[in-house]
């Protein structure tokens, strides 16, 4: 072989390899959004992320994910929201999370988005229809209003003497709030309650909210299922107590860590089914044709330690239709 056909051939070799990598597919981006900290939902994202490898998707090695967490500010959700429709990500994920599905909405039109909300996703006006979505949304329905209801029912088991609730809701997340509170107040009135509305979107408010409830002599509180009150499980439990407060909560988190009870959904499940549907998408379906999917287990756990310090017993009866048992 000539000198010069030699050095040309190393040069092809040399540049070969290069060429190749260039030419390798980039793996795609998902785009998640939460308007919560990473911290209280480690174990969720961990339920989001099998949801993902039961598509054959991993992060890091054939799936890429941009993160933005709002930490607790409903207000940054709009601008995150815009910086993943910029970053031109295949898929937006707002598992559990009624705030962020609607600034994704609002973001864009043609990005698939795959949420996960505690309201009626028609009713609020997310998908035209649960069987074929239409648009570029679908996820789940955690049935969070549907048991809304059911909670006021169960506390008043508990404590059948109080004739006053407290609803604590964070106006920040006003779809899920109009909807719970509709319920809850039926609920009350059914059983010849008084309600108080208490707002809290801040920690600060949250403490602010108990001060209210011991100056009116409210008897119970029912917590709404706002994500805010899933990062704050332990203020919540921790103020409840000190007050005295039989509470009721949407997530069994919330009586893990000292909470009453709590009564809804799996989160977690709702995590899942929502890693599942983004990488359906990523395979090539289409979120139009996608039924949105309804999480319909409900649990409900109890604080045998926490009503003991409370000076309550639960009834039997209600006992007996516990999941969970903490003692």
């Amino acid at each position: 072989m000539k000198r010069r056909e030699f050095i040309a051939g190393l040069g092809a070799a040399a540049v070969w390899p290069v060429a190749a990598r260039a030419q390798r597919p980039a793996v795609p981006v998902v785009g998640f959004l939460n308007s919560e900290s990473l911290e209280p939902r480690r174990a969720m994202l961990a339920a989001f992320h099998r949801g993902l490898a039961e598509t054959g998707y991993v992060e890091g090695r054939n799936l890429a994910i941009e993160y933005r967490w709002a930490e607790g500010r409903n207000d940054r959700l709009p601008v995150l929201a815009a910086e993943l429709v910029r970053r031109q990500v295949s898929v937006i994920a707002t598992p559990n999370n009624s705030a962020a599905t609607f600034a994704a909405k609002a973001a864009t039109q043609t990005i698939p988005i795959v949420f996960g909300v505690g309201a009626d996703p028609v009713a609020s006006g997310l998908v035209p229809s649960l069987n074929r979505p239409g648009g570029n949304l679908t996820g789940v329905s955690l049935l969070n209003v549907e048991v809304a209801a059911k909670r006021v029912e169960l506390l008043h088991e508990l404590v059948p003497t109080t004739t006053s609730i407290a609803f604590l809701v964070n106006l920040a997340n006003p779809t899920l709030v109009e909807a719970d509170t509709r319920e809850v107040q039926r609920a009350a009135l059914s059983l010849g309650m008084r309600m108080v509305v208490l707002n809290a979107g801040t920690r600060n408010e949250i403490e602010a909210a108990f001060e209210t409830i011991v100056q009116h002599r409210v008897g119970a509180l029912v917590v709404n299922s706002d994500a805010l009150f899933f990062t704050e499980k332990k203020i919540l439990a921790e103020l409840a107590a000190r007050h005295a407060v039989p509470a009721i909560y949407q997530y069994r988190e919330n009586a893990a860590v000292g909470g009453l009870m709590s009564y809804g959904t799996d989160a977690s499940d709702g995590y899942r089914i929502v890693g599942t549907y983004v990488g359906r998408i990523l395979q090539g379906e289409k979120p139009a044709e996608l039924p949105v999917q309804q999480v319909t287990k409900i649990e409900m756990v109890v604080n045998l330690k926490t009503a003991k310090a409370l000076g309550l017993t639960f009834p039997l009866t209600l006992l007996g239709r516990a999941d969970e048992v903490i003692e």
